[in-house]
């Protein structure tokens, strides 16, 4: 490469860098507004958003105290039929889990007190 296309490449790596920064920046604003902490994801960010704008909808009208099956329903009826099956949610304040999950479809996250675990499993069709 001769010294122009270099330049090029590293004004180019150099940009990217700040859209990165920037992309970064506005997810950790969206997160603090919707008092959302990511726990351990390898899910796209378009989902992982998602996630949060319904929970957050959820959590917001729901009327006096949590009730965690109405808000797993909710996530797992959204992503279900968003995504395609099988999604699955356990919803709570305290509890433990160990799951496999396909990849790019596992989110456990808290917004306000609440922990919600979001994964989906491949589905195999039965062979009779």
């Amino acid at each position: 490469m001769d010294g122009a296309e270099l330049e090029l490449e590293r004004r180019s790596k150099f940009l990217n860098s700040l859209i990165q920064k920037k992309k970064a920046t506005e997810q950790q604003e969206q997160n603090e507004r919707l008092n959302v902490k990511v726990r351990a994801s390898d899910m796209p960010l378009a989902l992982q958003n998602k996630a949060f704008k319904c929970a957050r909808d959820q959590l917001d009208y729901m009327p006096g105290k949590l009730d965690s099956k109405r808000l797993a329903l909710a996530l797992k009826k959204e992503f279900d039929s968003t995504y395609g099956p099988a999604w699955h949610c356990i919803v709570g304040t305290s509890f433990g889990s160990y799951v496999t999950h396909s990849l790019g479809g596992f989110l456990y996250f808290s917004i306000d007190k609440v922990y919600i675990l979001l994964f989906k499993t491949a589905v195999e069709p039965l062979d009779h």
